[in-house]
């Protein structure tokens, strides 16, 4: 079951591709620990497991290159955000990012863009498609504020 307030507040929907864009959105727990919340992420066997017990929307993949998946998920997006409560939309990326993003600010839910840990040089396409709708960009390297001067930096969070 999920932790959090009980007092009618609404959730953070934490989205993330499965594997390292999960694995640094799990890495957030101490912020999101007395929070409600649910997952949005990617049916797959470490998904299932580091998720367990936890409030989690299945997404569509793959994502990369696949437009109908990309529809799927929009679609998906506007249903979730239209029947849950979600006070913010947390992500790391990749390709489902986008969709619950773009759902999320159509409904001045603020958004926040966490540039995964290893994208050092380049701002990934998923940044890059998402800044726009952003509310907040977070960076864990003061070095990715060559890409995105407005970036908060943040450190590590692996």
């Amino acid at each position: 079951m999920v932790s959090g307030s009980t007092d009618g507040a609404g959730q953070v929907l934490l989205v993330g591709s499965s594997g390292g864009h999960l694995a640094q959105l799990l890495a957030l727990e101490p912020w999101y620990r007395e929070r409600r919340r649910a997952w949005v992420t990617f049916d797959t066997p470490d998904a299932r497991s580091l998720l367990d017990g936890e409030d989690v929307v299945w997404a569509h993949h793959p994502t990369t290159r696949n437009v109908k998946n990309l529809v799927r998920n929009a679609f998906l997006a506007l249903k979730v955000i239209r029947r849950r409560r979600v006070d913010a939309v947390v992500t790391t990326g990749a390709g489902v990012a986008l969709p619950f993003v773009v759902a999320a600010r159509l409904r001045r839910i603020p958004t926040v863009y966490i540039e995964v840990y290893d994208r050092i040089d380049s701002a990934t396409l998923t940044a890059r498609l998402c800044r726009p709708f952003l509310s907040a960009m977070l960076v864990q390297w003061e070095e990715q504020r060559r890409m995105y001067p407005e970036a908060t930096v943040v450190g590590n969070l692996l």
